[in-house]
């Protein structure tokens, strides 16, 4: 890796953690700077402005929670296992973040519903990749008759991804994993009711 590359890389890997944890909104350049070391001049080296340095920033973010869910589901070889392996993540999240600050989804979802278009896009495609996958999911266990068949794909991703980002947010606002942990017992009731 080159020494711009690194440099670009450890200014996305801090500015995700401001971001995540004070909002894209209240995080200034300054903040960046500081925590970074580097000038102004250094980080527009790198990014034209702070949208563009916002939305590279969530892109890191994205892709590093791609990356850990992934690993998780694919260390299971059945359906109920992925999605019971999900919602292990989900909890594990709550106390070892990927990103430090809690869900990206969450986070910059509500900070840029009205006032950052660009940055709402990218919330909104990992939102969709992960309910694609979680969809996919559901299809193949519905498939390989590990899933009952009048399972439908779409209800049950989007109830068990708004549960478990609303437990999420929940635990967050509570500084405790009750509401994630109910959220959880009761998601993997629901996925021993959709087993074939």
């Amino acid at each position: 890796m080159r020494n711009s590359e690194i440099t670009r890389e450890k200014i996305l890997s801090i500015a995700a953690s401001l971001f995540n944890t004070q909002g894209f909104k209240a995080t200034s350049l300054s903040d960046i700077t500081e925590a970074t070391g580097l000038t102004k001049g250094a980080i527009y080296r790198h990014f034209a402005d702070k949208e563009e340095l916002e939305e590279s920033t969530y892109d890191f973010m994205a892709r590093h929670i791609q990356e850990k869910l992934t690993q998780v589901i694919r260390s299971n070889t059945n359906a109920p296992d992925k999605l019971n392996a999900i919602c292990g993540f989900f909890l594990s999240y709550i106390q070892n973040p990927v990103i430090i600050g809690g869900c990206p989804i969450l986070n910059a979802g509500v900070e840029s519903d009205d006032t950052k278009p660009g940055l709402n896009k990218k919330v909104s495609g990992l939102l969709d990749t992960l309910q694609t996958s979680l969809e996919k999911i559901i299809r193949n266990g519905i498939r390989y008759g590990q899933l009952k068949e009048n399972t439908d794909p779409v209800l049950f991703a989007t109830v068990f991804i708004a549960s478990l980002e609303g437990a999420v947010l929940m635990s967050k606002i509570r500084k405790s994993n009750r509401d994630i942990k109910l959220v959880i017992s009761h998601l993997q009731s629901r996925i021993e009711q959709i087993k074939a």
